[in-house]
């Protein structure tokens, strides 16, 4: 398609790909010990804490590589920054099968995958904007953020069957042979831009990163969505990982809290892949955030008291619904309201601010439990609480201008006509 110096290519939509197979595979890497903890603790011979710090690696590394990451992204493009993460994540995540049987050597391969983690998660709303029109920017972030939902899903329901089945060297080897193989399809296909700009935002002039971090640290906008992101996502990680322990209180089995865990990520992307296709078709993302944080109240309190499976699972996919669909609205929105900042800053600034609240959520989580039960609702309705203040603080963010503007119906009727592959 060709207008005014601007096209769209259906090669687009294989770099799409490519980066969800490195962020899907990466996600994976990430959950795969948290549903087998108890089996991985007594194969390895240490403690369910030593087995979570597996995961928590994630979250702990992000907060280090997290800006570093960012400024690869936005000095070198995300084909460099994506190609180191999802090769970090290759190459260690085939580390951890070739010495699995060593707790240590296995702490340390995680610990590479999840530097590698920042470089492909802060890249996302980059791809979109490289490569597509504003109009499509979050149908393409949520379908960025699909993949890493179905990575998560994927490690939540192989891993038990694999380590039944084959044990934790060969579920290991798997996933590192998988891992790898993602990493080259991305190195060996992805593009850094087309040949000319999908659209006129994409070619304008940028800032630099730190000028950019200044930019969007006195946007009262930007600074409020931040504090949103710090709320969600740490709801989101925080309920994930104590989901077994909210629950086992009132008699639910470890089998329906996988159950409830996993209906939350496929809510997720159910989620994601309506209600951003729903942002772009009606060029608003305010509107969308407000509804997404408002399923996320009456998901919440389900989960908090819940008697009964029905209610729990009904609960747990809104949840997943609502919360996670959300998230890839929020990261397009924010590189919007954000620019001239370029979007590996912006994006990785909002999932920096989840990856805090997650670990001081997790914790405080723990910290709080009540009666001889280690009950966790009170913790739940604070969670409650701290939603509706985002809700009332999304109620002051200003539409997008950028979205608004957009030429939608004239950019859709001539990628009818005349779209044409790179």
């Amino acid at each position: 398609m060709d207008h005014n110096g601007y096209r769209l290519y259906g090669y687009r939509w294989l770099v799409l790909v490519v980066f969800m197979l490195a962020a899907a595979f990466n996600q994976l890497v990430w959950i795969t010990f948290a549903p087998v903890t108890d089996a991985a603790a007594a194969y390895y011979h240490v403690s369910q804490l030593d087995v979570g710090l597996l995961s928590m690696s994630f979250m702990i590394a992000y907060l280090i590589v997290s800006i570093p990451a960012s400024w690869v992204i936005d000095t070198y493009g995300f084909r460099i920054s994506v190609g180191i993460g999802a090769a970090l994540t290759g190459v260690f995540a085939l580390m951890r099968g070739l010495v699995a049987s060593d707790f240590t050597m296995v702490m340390v391969a995680q610990i590479g995958c999840a530097v590698g983690q920042p470089f492909i998660l802060n890249a996302l709303t980059k791809v979109a904007a490289r490569w597509f029109p504003i109009e499509e920017r979050a149908t393409a972030s949520g379908l960025g953020s699909l993949a890493m939902y179905l990575g998560i899903l994927a490690g939540l329901a192989l891993t038990p069957a694999l380590v039944s089945g084959a044990g934790f060297s060969a579920m290991l080897m798997y996933y590192g042979i998988g891992s790898l193989v993602a990493a080259v399809l991305f190195i060996v296909f992805a593009r850094e831009r087309p040949a000319t700009p999908p659209s006129v935002a994409e070619s304008e002039d940028r800032a630099l990163m730190f000028d950019g971090m200044k930019n969007v640290l006195r946007n009262g906008n930007f600074i409020l969505l931040m504090l949103i992101f710090f709320i969600g996502l740490g709801v989101f990680n925080s309920v994930t990982t104590w989901i077994e322990d909210i629950i086992s209180p009132r008699g639910f089995t470890a089998a329906q809290a996988g159950t409830a865990g996993g209906l939350m990520i496929v809510g997720g992307i159910i989620g994601a892949l309506i209600l951003p296709t729903l942002s772009d078709k009606y060029r608003r993302r305010v509107p969308f955030i407000l509804v997404g944080l408002a399923g996320v109240i009456p998901g919440l309190l389900g989960i908090a008291y819940a008697d009964g499976s029905g209610l729990l699972y009904v609960s747990s996919f809104a949840l997943g619904f609502f919360l996670l669909s959300t998230g890839p609205i929020g990261f397009q929105y924010g590189a919007e309201i954000g620019r001239p900042t370029p979007e590996g800053t912006s994006n990785g600034l909002l999932l920096l601010m989840g990856q805090i609240s997650g670990i001081a959520f997790i914790f405080g989580m723990d910290a709080f439990r009540i009666g001889p039960k280690g009950s966790m609702t009170p913790s739940l309705l604070f969670m409650v609480g701290l939603v509706l203040v985002g809700l009332l603080m999304a109620t002051r963010l200003k539409e997008s201008e950028l979205v608004k503007s957009a030429g939608v119906d004239l950019s859709r009727s001539m990628e009818k006509g005349n779209e044409t592959g790179s």
